[in-house]
C-alpha cells in the first residue's frame, strides 16, 4: 500500500499538460497544480484557494441540498445556485395561489425570506489523508470511528466522515459543517429559469437564466441551528466578489464544486453493462414521462404538482440517451479496449506486475457477467413497478419504520402525509397500468409479481387494467383521509391493504435479485482496487485525478468555442437576442415574459450590457471538466471573482463522465451579468444587488 501511495504522488507531480481536464483534490493543489495553475493564467495561489489555517476561496462554496453546489455572495449569507437546483424547494413552497415556481418570487426584505423545510447547505472545513492509518488493518472500523470522533471533538458543531478515492486505494478524513436554516430569497419565473426546458437541456446554444437565491441563517451565537425566528443571517467567513467585466475567448476560468459521479476508471465490460442498464431506465421513463407531460399540459394544478417529478426524471433520461449516442459516435468502448490491451502488455512485461495486476481485468469481466441478469432485473424493478407512486408511499413508510424501530403505523403515516400534497391519483393510475405492462413485457418469468390479491394471482395472464382498477378502488393509500380513518379504526388494517401485497411482491423480487447480485460480486471491490492501482502505476506520468464522488474539487481551463461537426462553428457566448429568436408563445418551454421582452425592446440593460456589443450576454462556454453535482458551481476568473454559474454540459460530449474529450467537451455557464440583470431589472430586487461586493 505504501508503494501505491508513492506511485499516486509521483503520478500527480508529473501533471501540467492538461489544465482543462481533471477534477482536482484541494489539499493537493500546491503539490500538483501550483505551476500549471499559474501557467494557465490563475493569479491566486493554491493556498488562497484552499487552506485550513486561514480563510480561503473554498469557504465561500457549499454543497447545496446534497446534490448541487452553491456559493455565498454577500457577508450576510446570501447564496446563489442554479434554478434547477432550487427547483424542488421552490415547488414545495408554491401553491396555486402563490405559484413561486411559475411566477417567480423576490423577497423584498428579510422578513419575506421563506424557510425551506429539510434544505441544508454544507461547508467544507478540512480534508486529511488518513490512508496510512487505515492501510493493512484487518478491521479498520475501530480506527475509523476514533478518527471521526477526534475530528468532531476538535471541530465543535461539525461532522466528520472518511471517504475513499481511487477505488479504495486512498482515504481522506473530511470535516464538514452543515446549516439547516436555509431560506428562499428569490428566483425568476420558470419561463426564464428553465427557458428551453427539455428541448434545450444538454444543448448549445443556450439562453437559460438558470439561477435562484437563498440565504443561510445561523443561531445568534454563530452555531448551525434548525429554523428559529431568533436565527440571524450567516456571518460569512468568506464570500465571492462579483465581476461585471464579462468574458473573452481564451480567458482563464476555474470552477469549485461538488461533482457527483464519474466512471473514468471503469473497464470496457463495466461500461457496456452501464449502457445496457441505462437503456432500461430510458425506456421506462419515456413511458412515465409521456403520461406526466400530457397531464401537466392539460391542467395547471397538475403542472405545479408534477413539475419537479418530471424534471428530476427527465434530466437523467435525456443524459443517458446522449451518452449512448456519444459512446457509439466516439467509439468509447473500443477505445477502452485498446487501452486495456496496452495496459496488459505493460503488465505482462514483468512478473511482479503480472502477479499483482495480471488477472484484475478478467476478474472484473467475470463479475460483470455473473451479476448481469440480477443487476438488470433490479434496475427494471426500480424503474417500472417501484415508480408507481402508491408503491412509493408504502416504501417511504417502510423506510421510516426501519429508521425508527418501534414507531407506530400512525406515526409512520404522519411521516409521508406531506407527499400527498403533490399526488394525483388518476395520473398515478395511468402510470401504474403502463408501467406494469412495460414490466411484464421486459421481465423474466422468475421476476413476475404474483399473488397480488383480489384474484390477480398469475401475473403472466392477469388483465393489468382490471388489476390497476381494483388496486386504486380498494387501497386506502389513494386518499390520505382514508388512511387516517383506517388507522384510527384499525391500525393493523394497513397491512392487508391491496397496495401492501403489490409492494411485498415487488420487494421480494428486488430482495431476491439483490442477494444474487451480492453473491455474484463477492470479491469485486478487490479486483477493481487492484486494477486501479495498476493504472496508477502504469500511467504515473499522466494526469490521474480520482473519480468524482461528491467531494469538493477544482477544475480549471478557459473560455472556448467549439466545432461540433463539419462546417459548424459555435460561438462561446449567447445574448438576450437569442431568447427573443426562440420565443414561441404556443410552446411552454419557450415562453418569454412580457416584461423581459419590454426591457429588451427598450434596451434597458443598465450596467449589465457587454461593453463590446451593448447586448446582455446570457450564457457562455468553457472547457472546464464538470459533471452532475457541479450544477450551481461558481465560474471564477483568474482573481477568484464570480463571472458565472455552471449549469450544464453539451450534447456532443455526453460520454464525458467516462472520457474527457478536449475538442468537444464544454461547460455551459449562465453569465453573472444576466443573473444580476434579471434580479435587478426583471425582479426589481435591487436591494440584493446592494449586498454584493464588485471587483474593481
Amino acid at each position: 500500500m505504501k508503494k501505491i501511495i508513492a506511485i499516486i504522488a509521483a503520478a500527480l507531480i508529473c501533471l501540467g499538460a492538461s489544465a482543462d481536464e481533471g477534477m482536482w483534490l484541494l489539499p493537493l493543489l500546491e503539490q500538483l497544480n501550483g505551476k500549471s495553475l499559474a501557467d494557465a493564467g490563475c493569479r491566486l495561489t493554491p493556498d488562497e484557494i484552499y487552506s485550513i489555517n486561514h480563510g480561503s476561496l473554498k469557504d465561500a462554496i457549499v454543497h447545496f441540498g446534497g446534490g448541487c453546489t452553491g456559493e455565498i455572495i454577500s457577508k450576510d449569507g446570501l447564496l446563489v445556485t442554479n434554478h434547477h437546483c432550487g427547483y424542488s424547494s421552490i415547488q414545495g413552497l408554491s401553491t396555486p395561489e402563490h405559484n413561486y415556481l411559475m411566477d417567480g418570487y423576490w423577497a423584498m426584505n428579510r422578513a419575506q425570506e421563506l424557510p425551506v423545510p429539510r434544505l441544508t447547505v454544507t461547508f467544507l472545513v478540512s480534508m486529511e489523508d488518513v490512508t496510512a492509518q487505515l492501510e493493512g488493518l484487518e478491521d479498520p472500523n475501530p480506527v475509523r470511528r476514533e478518527l471521526r470522533k477526534n475530528a468532531e471533538e476538535a471541530n465543535p458543531g461539525c461532522h466528520a466522515q472518511i471517504t475513499s478515492f481511487y477505488n479504495n486505494n486512498v482515504y481522506y478524513l473530511i470535516v464538514y459543517k452543515t446549516y439547516s436554516d436555509v431560506r428562499f430569497v428569490g428566483a425568476p419565473p420558470a419561463s426564464v429559469g428553465k427557458f428551453g426546458g427539455e428541448t434545450d437541456n444538454w444543448m448549445w446554444p443556450r439562453h437559460t437564466g438558470d439561477f435562484s437565491m437563498f440565504r443561510v441563517y445561523m443561531a445568534p451565537d454563530g452555531s448551525p441551528e434548525s429554523y428559529s425566528e431568533n436565527n440571524v443571517p450567516l456571518a460569512a467567513e468568506r464570500h465571492l466578489k462579483v465581476s461585471l467585466k464579462g468574458v473573452q475567448k481564451g480567458d482563464f476560468t476555474m470552477i469549485l464544486g461538488y461533482p457527483g459521479r464519474t466512471q473514468r476508471f471503469q473497464t470496457a465490460a463495466q461500461l457496456q453493462q452501464m449502457i445496457e442498464v441505462q437503456r432500461i431506465a430510458v425506456d421506462a421513463r419515456t413511458i412515465r414521462q409521456d403520461i406526466m407531460w400530457e397531464a401537466m399540459c392539460a391542467d395547471p394544478d397538475v403542472q405545479l404538482k408534477y413539475a419537479n417529478k418530471y424534471a428530476s426524471s427527465a434530466n437523467g433520461w435525456k443524459k443517458w440517451q446522449g451518452e449512448e449516442l456519444a459512446f457509439a459516435k466516439l467509439g468509447i468502448i473500443d477505445r477502452e479496449k485498446e487501452k486495456e490491451a496496452l495496459f496488459m502488455k505493460w503488465v505482462n512485461k514483468k512478473k511482479p506486475r503480472k502477479e499483482k495486476y495480471g488477472d484484475a481485468l478478467d476478474r472484473i469481466a467475470s463479475y460483470v457477467e455473473a451479476s448481469d441478469e440480477a443487476y438488470k432485473a433490479m434496475r427494471l424493478v426500480m424503474e417500472a413497478p417501484w415508480r408507481i407512486e402508491l408503491v412509493g408511499l408504502l416504501s417511504a413508510m417502510s423506510a421510516y419504520n426501519r429508521n425508527n424501530p418501534g414507531a407506530s403505523a400512525k406515526t409512520a403515516l404522519g411521516a409521508i402525509m406531506g407527499q400527498y400534497r403533490d399526488y394525483v391519483p388518476e395520473l398515478d393510475r395511468k402510470e401504474a397500468a403502463a408501467l406494469l405492462k412495460f414490466y411484464r413485457d421486459r421481465a423474466l418469468e422468475k421476476d413476475y409479481l404474483n399473488d397480488l390479491g383480489g384474484g390477480f394471482d398469475d401475473f403472466a395472464t392477469i388483465d393489468i387494467d382490471a388489476y390497476v382498477n381494483y388496486l386504486f378502488e380498494n387501497s386506502d393509500f389513494v386518499d390520505p383521509k382514508y388512511i387516517e380513518d383506517a388507522l384510527t379504526d384499525d391500525p393493523d388494517a394497513i397491512f392487508t391493504d391491496p397496495v401492501t401485497k403489490l409492494f411485498a411482491s415487488i420487494y421480494n423480487v428486488y430482495r431476491t435479485r439483490l442477494s444474487e447480485y451480492n453473491e455474484a460480486m463477492e470479491g469485486y471491490d478487490d479486483a477493481v482496487k487492484a486494477y486501479t492501482a495498476g493504472l496508477l502505476e502504469w500511467q504515473k506520468k499522466q494526469p490521474m485525478y480520482p473519480d468524482a464522488n461528491s467531494t469538493m474539487r477544482l477544475t480549471y481551463g478557459h473560455v472556448m468555442p467549439y466545432n461540433p461537426k463539419d462546417a459548424v462553428q459555435f460561438s462561446f457566448f449567447t445574448t438576450l437576442d437569442g431568447v427573443m429568436q426562440k420565443e414561441d408563445p404556443t410552446n411552454p418551454e419557450f415562453i418569454v415574459p412580457a416584461k423581459l421582452r419590454a426591457l429588451w425592446e427598450a434596451k434597458d440593460f443598465g450596467r449589465y450590457a457587454d461593453a463590446s456589443d451593448g447586448k446582455v450576454h446570457t450564457c457562455f462556454l468553457t472547457n472546464n471538466d464538470i459533471t452532475g453535482g457541479n450544477s450551481g458551481s461558481p465560474v471564477l476568473d483568474a482573481d477568484g471573482c464570480l463571472i458565472g454559474l455552471a449549469f450544464d454540459g453539451n450534447w456532443e460530449s455526453m460520454s464525458s463522465d467516462v472520457m474527457f474529450e478536449p475538442a468537444l467537451q464544454r461547460c455551459i455557464c449562465v453569465d453573472i451579468r444576466y443573473v444580476l440583470f434579471l434580479v435587478d431589472k426583471l425582479g426589481g430586487a435591487s436591494h440584493l444587488i446592494d449586498e454584493l461586493d464588485f471587483a474593481e
